[in-house]
């Protein structure tokens, strides 16, 4: 136990550089997530009135700039300053926004997302410093003042420094990618792309970099292709395909289940097993991403705003004029290449190597990787003979995978009638401390524990059918018909 405790308080002391790249992901998500139906709004306002949309009109579309350059970075700065300091730290990040807003020329969602959070780490900071040294009576003067005087200050570093320096960067970062556009080595960003996603960075992509970048772009054309180079769901639905007609037995009982949720629902992280399985079968994701890409460039095709989740419902929803027959065929050919890759790949690896590859997975989650990283299997948890109460599932959001393991999770509780056991999902850092058992993938287990104790985590591979959550079920209604 004590070598345990040693190597958790190692780990929470020096998380891997994924480990930390994700976190910084969930909590750039977490900061967009909550103001995607803004984004959406805006796109439906720029797809309808602006000159090229469905029903121009000059006097809606005045709200078109406004919301870009004003209400959107500012939802961004709120949301991110109140996540690290509440409602003062909301406050403060919106007060910095604004000098960036008026000091600018573009859109500042980068600034806001940057600026936001340092406005409520500010606060925060001084907050701790005066805890407790406040004169009873002096209170409210000195909160209201202490924004005020903070806020005032970032309002003037924001304008004369911050932004100009984002401002620079952001044009450096756009140049370079409009010069991928321009050569025609756009679909190029797929061969890092579709790795990141699988080791679960996809939101530092999406988030931390293309939505800015599209939004700044939608501006000026009314569509960008920038909301498509991570998140077309044609590349994921032919991989499963694949493994639908060519994988082995557990694969084809899975995958077709994982199409409908990952295509329909926009859930790609469903995908990420298969692949993780079957690691050549990346090369599949990057063709088809690629191709996809190449058929969005040709078509000069694009959507009005990020399809989050990345559902084909999402896609055609936000598909203005013009760019239905390009969005459609990218998705289409993006599919065709991915399912013909990753076809050969499983037909020349043959079946047997899928099951085999599978059940040694399967193996090293139940053994070796769980008692080594201190991550308990269903088993070990329920031979403490502890009641459980609170199951949280965690991803990177919070608010796809997890969301769809712990609703499926419930429901097979209820079918057993066990319903004293409250299940829930939650982004990584916001599980709270009085769970039980933490469910969360592998390989977001390392992040996990940078604040959950180890001996919580349940490790698994698929947030539906995974051996570790079978196994969990049979213990906890034997437990349950123990108690009767």
């Amino acid at each position: 136990m004590a070598n345990t405790e040693v190597e958790v308080a190692n780990t929470k002391k020096q998380p891997s550089v994924r480990a930390r790249v994700q976190a910084f992901g969930g909590f750039l998500t977490n900061m967009v997530l909550p103001n995607i139906g803004a984004f959406i709004a805006w796109g439906f306002l720029t797809a309808l009135f602006i000159p090229t949309g469905w029903l121009p009109n000059e006097h809606l579309a005045e709200m078109v700039g406004p919301i870009i350059n004003y209400v959107l970075p500012i939802l961004l700065a709120f949301t991110g300053g109140m996540m690290v300091a509440g409602h003062r730290g909301a406050v403060m990040g919106t007060l910095g926004t604004i000098g960036l807003i008026v000091g600018s020329e573009i859109p500042m969602f980068l600034g806001a997302m940057i600026v936001g959070p340092l406005g409520g780490w500010i606060i925060k900071k001084f907050d701790a410093a005066i805890n407790n040294k406040i004169p009873a009576g002096f209170e409210m003067i000195v909160n209201n003042f202490s924004i005020g005087i903070l806020g005032f200050f970032l309002m003037i570093i924001s304008y004369l420094f911050i932004g100009p320096v984002i401002e620079a960067a952001n044009t450096g970062v756009t140049t370079a990618i409009q010069a991928l556009v321009a050569t025609g080595f756009l679909p190029l960003l797929s061969i890092i792309n579709e790795p990141a996603k699988v080791l679960f960075l996809n939101n530092v992509i999406d988030q931390g970099i293309y939505y800015p970048l599209g939004m700044q772009a939608t501006l000026d054309a009314g569509k960008s292709i920038f909301f498509t180079v991570a998140s077309n769901p044609g590349p994921g639905l032919g991989l499963l395909l694949a493994f639908t007609f060519f994988g082995g037995k557990i694969a084809k009982r899975t995958a077709p289940g994982a199409i409908i949720i990952h295509f329909f629902g926009g859930i790609h992280e469903l995908y990420f097993p298969y692949v993780l399985m079957k690691p050549l079968t990346i090369i599949g994701m990057i063709a088809g991403a690629m191709s996809g890409i190449a058929v969005f460039s040709l078509f000069d095709a694009g959507l009005v705003a990020g399809p989050s989740p990345g559902s084909i419902f999402a896609y055609l929803a936000l598909t203005p004029r013009g760019s239905f027959l390009g969005i459609i065929l990218g998705v289409l050919v993006a599919t065709v290449v991915s399912f013909v890759v990753t076809s050969i790949i499983l037909k020349l690896g043959k079946n047997d190597d899928d099951e085999q590859a599978l059940d040694q997975s399967i193996t090293k989650s139940k053994s070796m990787k769980q008692e080594g990283k201190g991550v308990l299997s269903a088993n070990q948890t329920t031979e403490t003979n502890k009641k459980i109460n609170k199951i949280s599932f965690a991803c990177d959001a919070g608010a796809g995978s997890s969301a769809l393991g712990a609703t499926t999770f419930r429901k097979k509780l209820q079918k057993k009638d066990i319903t004293d056991i409250e299940v829930k999902h939650f982004r990584i850092e916001d599980v709270p401390t009085d769970s039980d058992l933490v469910v969360v993938h592998k390989d977001l287990a390392e992040r996990a524990r940078i604040r959950i104790d180890s001996s919580r985590i349940i490790m698994i591979e698929n947030y539906i059918n995974d051996p570790n959550l079978v196994e969990l079920l049979d213990k906890l209604e034997e437990n349950n018909s123990k108690n009767d």
